[in-house]
């Protein structure tokens, strides 16, 4: 990989394909696995992301949003893409992409089904999502005679899933709670397909759901942050790989004076003499102010620099003090031997919250593909 000359974020396609592999020896080989590459794909590049999985085989690609599926259909990616918060007014949309909304209500059932019958659709494929406690989206037990009347004799759709997603598969001490949503998933499932006469494919996990409840893989399973390297674990996490390393470089170098201040307010003053590096990114570019402070710190050389007084919207300060670098050194922020998840935790968030607010103003560069 040639020298880092400003701040990038590389995209190691070879550890997304590690990721699925991994992902996929975990459930059954008859399984399909379904793909989630909202939100600029964790903030890495859904294009890029979805390409390289449709090459892998994905079975089904996620979105958030029916624009974020748009760009994908745009882009040549032919899998099938579920749509799971698409609005009623973007349903036109759906259609016009071929892409499959997830319904979650009453409202929006009759909305697809008016949409579609404008639209003069014969078993437009649909998703259904029901709601088993995380209390987000979903309709419930009780919906099912509501789904039955509406659906019965249209031909406007076709349901091809039903599924839930579980509140705490990450959490041991959750492990009652995610059982009993698993039970109240298969009682829906088996009430539904009475019902209704139709058997569609089921699923509930999601990536640490995989991990921690495979006896629930049903017909498909879904990940996201796993794809991209983590596992809510560290058991897991040693396993994957970082997709996205976001690297910068150090623009200039400082020797601060006891009793100086470095920064917007003063926020920090050298108790003694120091030596500083600036950085050009900031909290334009994802990194909050949330990380200054002493909070966090990035790798210079393998080394552990604190990121000092506040962030600015373009660069961050580091203490470099007794750390052998100099202008143009290579700075890693998090990724490969610094991962999402530390960095992190470091200001108590989470590893999805870095990786999908990093700003589409840092260039994007694929390393291994």
């Amino acid at each position: 990989m040639p020298k880092v000359k400003e701040t990038i974020l590389e995209l190691d396609l070879e550890a997304l394909e590690h990721n699925y592999n991994y992902l996929r020896s975990k459930i059954h080989p008859s399984t399909m696995f379904l793909a989630v590459v909202k939100a600029f794909a964790y903030g890495s590049d859904s294009v890029i992301i979805a390409k390289k999985l449709e090459k892998l085989g994905v079975d089904y690609i996620a979105v958030a949003y029916a624009h974020e599926g748009r760009v994908l259909r745009e882009a040549g990616i032919k899998t099938p893409i579920l749509v799971l918060h698409a609005q009623p007014s973007n349903y036109a949309m759906v259609i016009k992409n071929c892409l499959e909304p997830s319904l979650y209500s009453p409202r929006v059932l009759r909305e697809f089904l008016k949409t579609s019958k404008t639209e003069k659709q014969k078993a437009y494929p649909v998703h259904l999502k029901f709601n088993t406690g995380l209390n987000r989206l979903g309709f419930s037990e009780n919906d099912i005679d509501y789904i039955a009347g509406q659906v019965e004799d249209r031909k406007e759709l076709k349901i091809k899933s039903i599924f839930s997603h579980l509140a705490a598969s990450e959490d041991k001490s959750e492990e009652e709670f995610s059982q009993n949503q698993i039970k109240s998933f298969e009682k829906i499932a088996e009430e539904f397909t009475s019902k209704l006469k139709i058997r569609p494919f089921m699923h509930i996990l999601n990536t640490s759901g995989i991990f921690n409840y495979p006896e629930a893989q049903f017909q498909m399973v879904r990940s996201g942050i796993g794809l991209y390297g983590y596992g809510n674990e560290v058991r897991y996490d040693a396993k994957l790989r970082p997709v996205a390393t976001l690297k910068t470089i150090i623009s200039q170098i400082h020797k601060i004076e006891p009793n100086e201040s470095v920064g917007y307010n003063r926020a920090f003053i050298a108790g003694g003499t120091k030596k500083t590096a600036t950085l050009p990114l900031g909290h334009a570019d994802g990194i909050g102010r949330q990380y200054g402070n002493g909070k966090a710190s990035v790798l210079v050389n393998n080394m552990e620099a604190p990121i000092i007084g506040n962030v600015c919207m373009d660069m961050i300060m580091i203490d470099v003090t007794g750390i052998d670098c100099k202008e143009g050194d290579e700075v890693i922020v998090f990724g490969k031997g610094h991962s999402a998840e530390i960095f992190a935790a470091q200001v108590n968030t989470i590893s999805y919250e870095i990786l999908s607010g990093i700003s589409y103003r840092v260039k994007r560069v694929v390393t291994r593909v």
